[in-house]
């Protein structure tokens, strides 16, 4: 989806965010988007098939329209001749997005209302959050859990990647350690495309119950292991010929980020793989992450920092791995190996 406005353009849009957000709800609701993403179709056929009078649907459209989300022709004056086509991909971003399970829905429990309209207090640091409010890094088992779980929620686009990209990654792997690797959904998903592979979490003792539990759900308890520990006081455990750091490094600054992967580096067997999956600073990407830029506003102890994926590449390269790739997906993950 993609629309370039004006500043003037886009202030509108952003004053009537709420108005957006009910129109792309009943578009999800009523199935509209179905029938849009499946398109053209004409604007009579769409007034019939969900029982609406064709002039108001028109308006309606003109709103999906001026988010970006459809287009349109109109070859004459008659607007029942009009027809539609949703951008590719629209449904699933709306459901991804607003739908009963969407991750902004998990985000919006976090206490951003503390920051609503007292931003400027924020920025000169009169007001902030508490560790009640959010503890970073998590002090207490039921913040580290709690914590875990919202992690888990996001972990969609990249398991889609992986599962994409299984027989290319793991085919040759015997033992992955997944490293601040939450409370093992990301390992599960990847155990169940990868049959020879075991895969174990390091994390710090605090989760392993987090990650018994997810061995007991998913069905892997001989090949999903925990490994407790604190990648930020010693070196990394030894014997994997894999490693991953999914949405681990952008938390921390440049140089934490250069030791864990030469910690990575000195661990891993010769040969070994090594897996990194961040968000990326793009334009989308600072988008979906707006959130989060709105929220750790108040948030001293951690910045969540998107880098260009050149940052990742050089830095592996600069460590001493080779073969470095970035492989596309919904999130790009960026692979490098250790020389054998």
């Amino acid at each position: 989806m993609s629309v370039t406005l004006s500043p003037r353009a886009l202030m509108s849009l952003l004053v009537n965010g709420a108005k957006a957000v009910d129109v792309l709800e009943t578009a999800l609701a009523l199935g509209l988007l179905d029938a849009l993403e499946a398109g053209p179709v004409r604007l009579d056929a769409l007034a019939d098939r969900f029982a609406v009078r064709p002039l108001r649907l028109y308006k309606f459209l003109d709103c999906l329209e001026s988010l970006g989300c459809v287009t349109r022709h109109e070859p004459d004056d008659d607007i029942a001749g009009a027809s539609y086509r949703a951008v590719p991909g629209l449904r699933d971003a709306v459901l991804a997005v607003l739908g009963p399970d969407a991750i902004e829905r998990d985000r919006d429990r976090y206490p951003w209302r503390l920051l609503h309209g007292r931003l400027a207090g924020s920025l000169r640091g009169e007001v902030g959050m508490t560790d009640d409010d959010f503890a970073w890094p998590p002090k207490t088992d039921a913040q580290t859990a709690d914590f875990e779980r919202s992690m888990a929620a996001g972990l969609g686009p990249v398991i889609e990647t992986l599962r994409r990209h299984a027989d290319r990654l793991w085919s040759d792997r015997r033992r992955l350690l997944d490293v601040g690797g939450g409370d093992g959904t990301l390992a599960a998903h990847v155990l169940d495309t990868a049959p020879a592979l075991r895969a174990d979490v390091f994390n710090l003792p605090a989760v392993a119950p987090l990650v018994a539990a997810t061995r007991a759900d998913r069905g892997h308890p001989e090949r999903l292991g925990f490994v407790g520990g604190d990648f930020l006081a010693g070196p990394l455990p030894t014997g994997y010929d894999a490693m991953a750091f999914v949405r681990v490094l952008h938390d921390w600054p440049n140089d934490v980020a250069r030791r864990l992967v030469e910690q990575a580096y000195a661990a891993l067997e010769p040969g070994g793989l090594l897996l990194i999956a961040e968000e990326f600073r793009t334009p989308d990407r600072l988008a979906v992450q707006f959130f989060w830029s709105y929220f750790l506003i108040g948030v001293d102890s951690c910045v969540s920092r998107l880098r260009e994926v050149g940052f990742y590449t050089g830095l592996l390269t600069e460590v001493g791995f080779t073969r470095v790739a970035v492989l596309p997906g919904g999130w790009e993950l960026v692979t490098a190996y250790k020389p054998g």
